[in-house]
């Protein structure tokens, strides 16, 4: 798989650091759901939640606390 831009990643994760951890998280949840049913995942886990960024099937949004 060729990565997304930043740019088109960054639509559905408004802030590059919450992108970078939600990335991360589900790439963690991921690795487990291989090892705990024991099988070997054809992708690398990252790759799998980059690509579930890029098409909109994992999202995050900072919550504005000052309104």
């Amino acid at each position: 798989m060729l990565y997304p831009p930043m740019s088109s990643l960054l639509k559905n994760v408004n802030n590059r650091y919450l992108l970078v951890n939600v990335i991360a998280r589900r790439a963690r949840q991921i690795a487990i759901e291989h090892e705990r049913l024991g099988d070997t995942p054809e992708e690398k886990p990252i790759a799998q939640a980059i690509e579930e960024v890029s098409k909109g099937e994992l999202s995050a949004r900072v919550k504005d606390e000052y309104k």
